[in-house]
């Protein structure tokens, strides 16, 4: 899939703002230490102070932006591989009543979406989304949620739900959906090449820095062009979800998050190569970078994405 060479796709001075006031946010709250402390647990305190910026609101008929303003806020987010349900929060605000749209984007309410009885980040949920053949619909508890923890460090439930308010269509969700999970993938993946390509200036061996072979140098490189291809697409994608070109915003959305998932992927395996055994550890560097680009990339991709994945095995572009 081409990108139109006439597409300018870098961010005017409010989107870049939003990006840099992100940035320097995540820099002051989201360390190292804090990321590895949130494994396993709902980051309320963070998740808090991300909604008073108005993240939550983007893409939103109460908030202040759209969907290449959502791409500035999730390059840097996941940059910094802020914690918590960002894709999900957005892929909900587009189908929930105002009430619990407004609830959501706050941080007062946190909302778990996904196919029961698994449930990505049920302990912490108060409302629940259900995704069943194209539409969606607020489900309501029936018993216990048993909490599940996973390889990525998300707090999951297993927990049986009754559908309670069908939302519709979910089409114009999951396109929000991708774009989000792409930009943060491709940015979380693009700073572990970056974390990586750093570590290789300095570790030696043979008396030279282990980046000088062509066999450290030449895999880095080629990660570092998918993702940012992959992050390319995404802000394709947003661009034409903001043009109202409906048909454009599906196709880029879904080969934006098929690429970045398996950029990000490729990242980790060729990073903990060239870390070694400490690139596996818990308390290691970038463990916590690469556990949550595993994750990502590990839950089933929407309808659209799993036809343009097929058709791009085959060679074939789909058409509008």
């Amino acid at each position: 899939m081409q990108v139109s060479s006439g597409l300018d796709l870098g961010f005017d001075d409010a989107q870049q703002a939003i990006a840099d006031a992100l940035a320097a946010f995540c820099a002051d709250r989201c360390s190292e230490e804090v990321l590895k402390a949130q494994a396993n647990r709902f980051p309320a305190e963070l998740w808090g102070e991300l909604a008073q910026l108005g993240v939550l609101a983007l893409v939103t008929p109460e908030g202040d932006g759209a969907a290449v303003e959502l791409v500035a806020a999730l390059e840097s987010l996941g940059r910094a591989v802020f914690p918590g349900p960002l894709a999900a929060t957005f892929f909900a605000t587009q189908l929930l009543p105002e009430a619990e749209r407004a609830a959501v984007a706050s941080g007062d309410a946190v909302v778990s979406v996904g196919v029961p009885p698994l449930m990505p980040w049920a302990p912490a949920a108060s409302l629940f989304v259900v995704v069943e053949n194209g539409s969606a619909a607020l489900a309501t508890p029936r018993g216990a949620i048993e909490a599940v923890e996973t390889l990525g460090g998300e707090p999951w439930g297993r927990v049986e739900l009754e559908r309670s308010q069908e939302l519709g269509s979910a089409e114009q969700a999951h396109v929000v959906y991708e774009i989000a999970v792409a930009a943060y993938t491709a940015a979380a993946g693009s700073r572990l090449v970056e974390d990586t390509a750093e570590h290789a200036r300095t570790r030696k061996q043979f008396g030279h820095a282990i980046g000088e072979f062509q066999a450290v140098a030449h895999p880095l490189a080629d990660r570092h062009m998918e993702l940012v291809a992959a992050a390319t697409l995404a802000r394709a994608a947003a661009f034409h979800f903001d043009a109202h070109h409906p048909a454009q915003a599906r196709r880029y959305a879904a080969a934006a998050r098929v690429s970045a998932c398996r950029a990000g992927v490729e990242a980790a395996h060729t990073c903990h190569q060239l870390f070694g055994a400490q690139g596996i550890t818990l308390e290691g560097p970038v463990f916590h970078v690469s556990r949550r680009l595993r994750q990502l990339a590990s839950q089933p991709p929407g309808e659209q994405a799993s036809r343009v994945a097929l058709l791009a095995g085959l060679g074939i572009e789909e058409r509008a």
